[in-house]
């Protein structure tokens, strides 16, 4: 733990200088703020919010000459497409108001964008091309890629922000002509996999590990217009190669981008684009996703199409618990709270209940881990003032004295936990608190 926690004061050492700029030029973000901060009465939760509201902005971004921002996941000096999406959405809420906010999310935009044309089936970059990161990855192509996991939300995220920044600003300079690329390349690789056996070269191997932890060419599935992926979006394995959430999530944002596409591009064949595409997966998802567990019909997270079910949640996002907050459009309401009372029970394999802490884990952490991005999803996907507020209180319960939100916590003992400085979580319990408080007094 010493020298982990050396590693990161360094890092905090040598971006200081970038965080106080951050600092000044994001003043106008930093009024609002405050005057959101005068509505909240709880002491306690406001101290946690500001912290939580600003760590991604003045620990992890880094604002380049060409004016995109690269930003990363804490503790790890590489951007994930997904974490670096996910680390702004509290922003957003002060895009319309705030030049500085614009910059920012079309600044991400930029170099996300960027990313995807270098390597569609990365999940993580380098900000230089370094080489550096997961240096025995077989087929690790580029040298600004960490690591080459191909996940379906590294693609679904960066969709998402974009559409979510426009709803918010009405700024269509953001459809520019890198966006376009990066869509039509986003959209061949979707197609391509969902005939992954008989179109896809995508190969992945750890060739110092277990073949437990890699997917190489993928199990065998059969193919009915459901998306492969190799990793599910904690960056492990999949079990089965359909991870149903991250199709859920394509299915998410392609409904978001068609009406955008006819409506303000006037591009019409994207928008059919994007209509065929999400159609042909939601039948696949209407014949594959729901299954039935002890007589209840729950959604599964996991199928290969050939009659195999993993029936679990895993805390990362988009997980099962997560999909009203990533929008999925097609939610069979009776059976998502099938899904989320099972999921929230023992009857998940990675549910946990201790002294402090009770929620969702991950097999990509210790047993009797409790991520508190569980809890943070938990609450924005309540309408229930008690659970918001038990799950609220939970978090900040959870931060083994240090103020700043983890990654997995032990359940009875929250000075136990991995990842002090993980920024995504941090940004996602400022986006609960700015969500819940249009409802919910705090």
């Amino acid at each position: 733990m010493e020298a982990i926690e050396e590693i990161i004061g360094e890092r905090l050492r040598l971006s200081d200088i970038n965080n106080r700029m951050n600092e000044d030029a994001f003043s106008d973000l930093r009024a609002h703020v405050e005057a959101f901060k005068a509505t909240l009465q709880d002491e306690t939760l406001k101290n946690a919010f500001e912290r939580c509201f600003f760590n991604t902005l003045y620990t992890t971004t880094f604002f380049e000459e060409d004016g995109s921002a690269f930003i990363i996941t804490g503790d790890i000096p590489a951007m994930w497409l997904r974490d670096s999406s996910a680390q702004v959405m509290q922003y957003l809420h002060f895009a319309k108001e705030c030049a500085s906010v614009k910059k920012l999310i079309k600044g991400l935009l930029k170099k996300q964008f960027t990313y995807i044309l270098i390597d569609p089936y990365a999940n993580a970059f380098n900000r230089e091309a370094n080489g550096n990161g997961h240096a025995y990855d077989l087929d690790k192509q580029s040298p600004w890629v960490w690591e080459r996991k191909f996940e379906l939300d590294s693609l679904c995220y960066p969709l998402w922000l974009l559409t979510r920044y426009y709803e918010k600003t009405q700024d269509a300079s953001c459809f520019d002509g890198l966006f376009m690329q990066a869509f039509d390349r986003i959209i061949d690789v979707f197609r391509t996999e969902q005939a992954h056996a008989e179109k896809s070269s995508y190969y992945h191997e750890i060739y110092n590990r277990d073949k437990k932890y890699w997917c190489g060419k993928g199990e065998p599935v059969l193919p009915c217009g459901l998306v492969w992926s190799g990793y599910r979006p904690s960056d492990d394995k999949c079990q089965y190669g359909y991870y149903l959430p991250g199709n859920m999530f394509i299915v998410a944002v392609l409904t978001k981008l068609a009406p955008l596409f006819k409506e303000v591009l006037q591009d019409s064949a994207r928008a059919k684009v994007c209509e065929d595409l999400a159609a042909e997966i939601q039948t696949a998802l209407d014949r594959f996703a729901i299954v039935e567990k002890n007589g209840v019909k729950i959604y599964a997270l996991e199928t290969d199409g050939l009659g195999n079910y993993n029936l679990m949640d895993d805390a990362n996002i988009p997980n099962l618990l997560a999909m009203p907050y990533y929008e999925y459009p097609h939610i069979d309401e009776g059976v998502y709270q099938n899904t989320r009372a099972s999921m929230l029970s023992f009857e998940n394999p990675y549910y946990f209940e201790g002294k402090v802490l009770k929620g969702i884990g991950s097999p990509h952490t210790p047993k009797n881990r409790v991520w508190p991005l569980s809890l943070i999803i938990r609450a924005l996907t309540s309408e229930d003032e008690t659970e918001i507020r038990e799950c609220v209180q939970m978090v900040i319960n959870s931060t083994g004295g240090t103020g700043y939100i983890h990654e997995a916590v032990d359940k009875d003992d929250d000075t136990i936990y991995s990842r002090s400085w993980f920024a995504w979580a941090n940004s996602l319990f400022a986006y609960l608190i700015l969500e819940k408080s249009k409802k919910i007094k705090f």
